[in-house]
C-alpha cells in the first residue's frame, strides 16, 4: 500500500524539527512524523510519501527548498514549489493553492499507479485533496488537527473583537474545512469531543464518516526522565525558591492556548503563589518582536501581566530549550511535587498531557477537547472550565495540599498512558485504509439478527470475546448489531479496542440513535427516519429545565448529553424513576426515564428506547420476530429484553433484571458476558430446530 500525506503548513522536515519557530510548526507536525514512522513498521505498507510546500526563509538556516528528502527506505518527503517562493503562514497559503495543485498533479502523473490512500492534514491540505479528488477520482482521508469554527467560537466566547481581516481569514478556512468534510471518504478525529461536538458545528457533518483514533506517543523518554543541571540553570535567573512545588505549562504562545488566563489566575491567588511557582515554557525565541504577530502579542501580554501582578521571583518563562530538555522539565516538576496544567480554550488532543502523565505528574486540563477522553480513561487529573480562573486556583491548591490525591493521579497516569500506543493506532488506521481502498463484498441480507448490549454483556471477558468472534464467523446468515448507552463514536472505540467485528447496526445513546454500516464496510449512515420519529414530541430544553429542579440528579459530562438524550448521575434510589416520571408528567412533558447500574439515569423522548429502536431495526431489515435475538445485563436493556421473544440475560446481570415484570420468557444464561450470549442464541436455535417455543 502506498500512502500519500498532504501537509502544507509549517516547517516540515525529516528530523530536528524547529518546533515553535513559527505558529504553524507545532503538534500536528510531530503527529504526522510519528504516524509515518510507526506506519513504516507494517509490512503491508510499501511506501509513504509526505507532500509539502517548498519555500525560502530568513528565520532558519535549514534548506526548505530541497525537492526530495529521503527520510528512510520507505519514507520520502517531497517539497513542491509554488508561485510564491517565500514562507507563508497558514492564513496566506490559500493564494498558493492553484500552483500547488498543479505541481501535485504533475507529481502524481509520474507515479506508476495512483496511491492507495491520500491523507490530508489541516484545512489547506483538505481543500487541495478535495480538488484532486474531484479531478482525478482519488478518495481521501481528512484530519483537521484543529478546526476553524472551534477557534472562532473560542474567540467569540472570549468576547474578543475580531478585526475584519481575522474574520475573513477564519471564514475562508472554515469554507475549506466544509468542502473537505463534505467530500472526504473518511475523517479521523483524535477525541470524542472533536468527533461529536466540534465537527457537529459544520453543515456537512456526518458522524458515520468520522472515526476516533487517539494519537500514539513515544513516551519512553518521559517515563524514565530525570532532572538535569540544564533545567536548574534554566530556572535559576527566575525563581527565588526553585525547590517549591511548580505549576508547569508547556505550550506555544498562541491565543487558543490561553496562557494569559493562567498568569491571571496565579496572580490573583496569594495562596497559590505561596505554595507553588509557575513555570511557562512557551516556545523558543531570541527577540519577541521578530516572532509572528500572534506569538509576539501573546508573549507581550504575558510579560505585562507578570509585571502588573508583580510576580517576579515566582514565575519562570525561559527563552530557550532543547528537545531533550522537555522530559527533564517534567521530571524537575515531579521531583518538586508539581502539577502540569493545560488551560487551552480548546485542545484537539493534548499530547503534552500524556508526556506529563508518563513522567509522573497529575494534570489540570481544559474540559474542551481531547483532555476529556484522556482524563476519563486514565483518572490522572481534573478538568476545568478554562474561562473560570477560580477553578484553576481551586483545583491547583487542592492538588498541592492533598498528597494522597496527587499520588493517586500520578500513579494512574503512569499506568494508563500505555493505552496511547502508535502500534495500536496504525493497526486500526491501516485496516480502515485497506477496507476503503479495497472494499469487501457485503454479505447477503441476514435472515436472523443478534442485538446485544456492549458493556458487561459483550465485553468484560477477553476469552469470551475471542470465543464470540470465532463463533460469529461461523454464522453466515446471522446479522450482528449492538444496542448501548454509549454514543456512536464511544461504541466504535470500545468495540475496536476489544477486537470485536464491525457491527452491521449500532443502536447508540440508549436507543436514541441508529446507524447502519455502509457497503464500504467502514462508514455508517444514520437512520434519519428514526431521528425524525422520536423528535416529534421531544422538548429537550423544557425537560432539561424541569430536571434542573431535581436535587437528586447531577448532570453527566457534556459529551453524554445528546440531541435526544439527557444523562445524569443519581444516588441509586430505586424510587427515583417513578418520581421523575411524575415530575415530568406534571409539567406536560412526554419522556422515557431509564435507570441503570444503580446510579445512571437517562431521559429520552417517549418513543425512544433500546427496545423500540430494536423493533424499528427489525422491521427495517425485514427480520422475522422469532429470528431476532437480544442480550443484555442491566436496567437500560429492560424494555429490549421484554419486547423480543428470544431474549438473553447474561449471568453477570445487575439491577434485579430477572425479577422485573414481563421477564418470564427470558433465557437466563449460566455463562457470563459474551459466552452467555453464545449460550443463549444456541438455546433458542435448538428450540427452533426442534419445533419448541421460545
Amino acid at each position: 500500500m502506498h500512502i500519500v500525506h498532504l501537509a502544507l503548513q509549517g516547517c516540515l522536515r525529516g528530523s530536528d524539527i524547529e518546533y515553535g519557530v513559527t505558529a504553524d510548526t507545532g503538534g500536528h507536525i510531530r503527529y504526522l512524523l510519528e504516524l509515518v514512522e510507526a506506519s513504516e513498521q507494517d509490512p503491508a505498507i510499501e511506501r509513504i510519501t509526505l507532500i509539502t510546500r517548498a519555500f525560502e526563509c530568513e528565520f532558519s538556516k535549514v534548506d526548505y527548498t530541497c525537492p526530495v528528502e529521503v527520510i528512510s527506505p520507505k519514507i520520502t518527503l517531497v517539497r513542491l514549489p509554488t508561485d510564491c517562493p517565500d514562507y507563508l503562514p497558514k492564513e496566506a497559503l490559500w493564494q498558493e493553492h492553484p500552483s500547488f495543485i498543479a505541481a501535485f498533479e504533475r507529481w502524481l502523473a509520474t507515479l506508476p499507479a495512483p496511491p492507495a490512500a491520500l491523507h490530508a492534514h489541516y484545512a489547506d491540505a483538505g481543500e487541495v485533496a478535495a480538488e484532486i479528488s474531484a479531478r482525478q477520482g482519488i478518495p481521501f482521508v481528512f484530519t483537521a488537527h484543529s478546526l476553524g469554527r472551534c477557534k472562532l467560537k473560542c474567540l467569540a466566547d472570549g468576547q474578543l473583537n475580531l478585526d475584519a481581516e481575522t474574520q475573513q481569514t477564519l471564514q475562508r478556512r472554515i469554507a475549506f474545512e466544509e468542502r473537505a468534510i463534505r467530500n472526504a471518504a473518511l475523517i479521523i478525529a483524535s477525541s470524542r469531543d472533536e468527533a461529536e461536538v466540534q465537527y457537529a458545528d459544520y453543515l456537512h457533518y456526518d458522524a458515520g464518516r468520522i472515526r476516533v483514533i487517539p494519537p500514539g506517543s513515544h513516551l519512553d523518554d518521559f517515563t524514565s526522565a530525570t532532572s538535569t543541571p540544564a533545567i536548574d540553570a534554566m530556572m535559576q535567573p527566575f525563581l527565588i525558591d526553585p525547590d517549591k512545588p511548580v505549576l508547569l505549562a508547556i505550550a506555544r504562545p498562541v491565543t487558543r492556548k490561553n496562557l494569559a488566563a493562567l498568569v491571571c489566575a496565579y496572580g490573583q491567588s496569594k495562596a497559590l503563589q505561596q505554595c507553588a511557582n509557575l513555570v511557562i515554557v512557551a516556545g523558543v525565541r531570541d527577540h519577541i518582536d521578530a516572532l509572528e504577530p500572534e506569538l509576539a502579542d501573546n508573549l507581550h501580554e504575558l510579560l505585562t501581566l507578570i509585571d502588573d501582578y508583580n510576580l517576579y521571583g515566582h514565575v519562570a518563562y525561559p527563552k530557550h530549550h532543547a528537545p531533550e530538555d522537555i522530559p527533564a522539565l517534567y521530571a524537575w516538576a515531579r521531583e518538586r511535587g508539581g502539577v502540569f496544567i493545560n488551560p487551552a480554550l480548546n485542545e484537539p488532543f493534548g499530547l503534552t498531557l500524556l508526556e506529563a502523565s508518563a513522567a509522573g505528574l497529575p494534570l489540570i486540563a481544559t474540559d474542551s477537547g481531547g483532555p476529556s477522553d484522556i482524563v476519563e480513561q486514565c483518572g490522572n487529573g481534573v478538568l476545568i472550565n478554562p474561562r473560570h480562573n477560580d477553578e484553576i486556583i481551586r483545583q491547583a491548591l487542592d492538588l498541592f495540599h492533598n498528597p494522597s490525591r496527587w499520588q493517586r493521579m500520578a500513579d494512574n497516569g503512569r499506568e494508563a498512558v500505555k493505552a496511547y500506543d502508535w502500534k495500536g493506532h496504525t493497526q486500526y488506521y491501516h485496516d480502515l485504509l485497506a477496507r476503503l481502498s479495497q472494499p469487501a463484498l457485503e454479505p447477503a441480507a441476514p435472515k436472523a439478527l443478534l442485538i446485544c448490549d456492549i458493556d458487561n454483556t459483550l465485553t468484560g471477558s477477553p476469552d469470551g470475546i475471542r470465543a464470540f468472534t470465532t463463533w460469529y464467523e461461523e454464522q453466515p446468515t446471522l446479522g450482528f448489531g449492538v444496542a448501548t448507552g454509549r454514543s456512536f463514536h464511544s461504541a466504535l472505540s470500545i468495540l475496536e479496542q476489544a477486537g470485536i467485528p464491525y457491527p452491521q447496526v449500532i443502536i447508540s445513546s440508549v436507543g436514541s440513535e441508529i446507524y447502519y454500516r455502509n457497503d464500504d464496510g467502514v462508514t455508517y449512515q444514520q437512520d434519519t427516519q428514526w431521528s425524525g420519529k422520536i423528535d416529534r414530541r421531544w422538548q429537550q430544553e423544557a425537560v432539561q429545565q424541569a430536571l434542573d429542579e431535581v436535587a437528586e440528579l447531577t448532570p453527566q459530562g457534556p459529551l453524554e448529553q445528546r440531541r435526544h438524550k439527557l444523562s445524569y448521575f443519581s444516588d441509586g434510589d430505586a424510587s427515583l424513576v417513578a418520581q421523575l416520571q411524575a415530575h415530568l408528567k406534571q409539567r406536560g412533558l412526554a419522556s422515557t426515564v431509564i435507570q441503570s447500574h444503580g446510579r445512571y439515569v437517562d431521559i429520552l423522548p417517549l418513543e425512544a428506547s433500546k427496545g423500540q429502536a430494536v423493533e424499528h431495526v427489525r422491521q427495517h431489515l425485514n427480520i422475522e420476530r422469532q429470528a431476532l435475538y437480544v442480550a443484555g445485563d442491566s436496567g437500560n436493556d429492560l424494555d429490549m429484553l421484554r419486547s423480543a421473544p428470544c431474549s438473553i440475560v447474561v449471568a453477570n446481570h445487575s439491577d434485579g433484571l430477572l425479577e422485573a415484570p414481563g421477564m418470564a420468557h427470558v433465557y437466563s444464561a449460566q455463562a457470563r458476558h459474551a459466552l452467555g450470549i453464545i449460550e443463549g442464541v444456541q438455546h433458542f436455535q435448538r428450540k427452533q430446530k426442534t419445533g419448541g417455543t421460545a
